[in-house]
């Protein structure tokens, strides 16, 4: 039986998706792509999740694509690649999905964190890195331009000018340097330690409010002002109405600390 490409494993409020190819530094095929849209999909309308931790077995987290794996079916790969009416391609969606959950996901960040890979970890909501972990935008090597719904998080993330360096290049840089650059959250020598640090932050408040922040922020990045209001009057307007909020509220009050039910706010 062939071992599965992505660990879904739910530990109270947290879930850990671990991609499981560590005999190829957890380099990405078409069936890992599958399951990892899968494991998002599953884990969308699962309400009493709070956050998700990605992370990758063995010594990286993920060294890319697997080209050799991937393009043995080419056929499929022609399938993935064509978007139609859709805004996103399966290749694109496997990474997009992530920034879709009403929870924050987090990244964890060991060895090699290269194309594919990294495209992965940018569509988290924050990513954790060992310093000497090894980053790159690694499509230039193959004469490719970023992909795989990495653009848009890079563009968010990076000046243009850092953006087209490391895109136009490819070059290898450190943990330490992605956290200078702004691309990694932070740099630590036990990234899963800090990430479970600010998860442990995170359940403290309101699902509700976090799910609706995480939709407000990624919502109002490229919108017009007018369209950023409106959806922030949107959402504003869901929290006052979300019993959670009125838990917050009354333990505020009362200077306690609130005890949440599940999420009320999304799918």
């Amino acid at each position: 039986m062939t071992e599965p490409r992505v660990l879904l494993e739910i530990d109270g409020p947290l879930a850990y998706v671990t991609l499981n190819r560590p005999d190829k530094l957890n380099g990405v095929d078409l069936d890992t792509i599958d399951e990892l849209i899968a494991a998002a999909t599953s884990l969308r309308t699962n309400r009493d999740i709070r956050a998700v931790v990605l992370q990758g077995k063995g010594r990286s987290f993920c060294a890319g694509l697997d080209f050799g794996a991937a393009f043995k079916d080419k056929k499929k790969v022609a399938r993935f690649f064509f978007a139609g009416p859709r805004a996103v391609n399966r290749f694109q969606r496997v990474n997009q999905v992530w920034r879709e959950l009403p929870v924050p996901v987090i990244a964890v960040i060991q060895g090699h964190c290269y194309g594919a890979g990294l495209q992965l970890a940018a569509c988290a909501d924050f990513r954790f890195t060992t310093p000497d972990a090894t980053w790159a935008i690694l499509e230039a090597k193959w004469g490719l331009v970023p992909d795989m719904a990495g653009t848009v998080p890079f563009s968010e993330l990076l000046p243009a000018d850092v953006l087209m360096r490391l895109a136009m290049t490819g070059e290898s840089f450190t943990g330490t340097r992605a956290a200078e650059l702004g691309l990694a959250t932070e740099a630590s020598d036990d990234p899963l330690a800090a990430a479970l640090a600010l998860v442990d932050q995170i359940v403290g408040r309101s699902p509700d409010s976090v799910a609706a922040t995480k939709q407000l922020v990624y919502g109002t990045r490229r919108g017009s002002l007018r369209q950023t209001y409106r959806l922030e009057r949107k959402l504003q307007a869901a929290m006052f109405k979300a019993r959670n909020t009125t838990i917050a509220r009354k333990a505020g009050m009362a200077k306690e600390t609130p005890v949440f039910g599940r999420r009320t706010y999304g799918p």
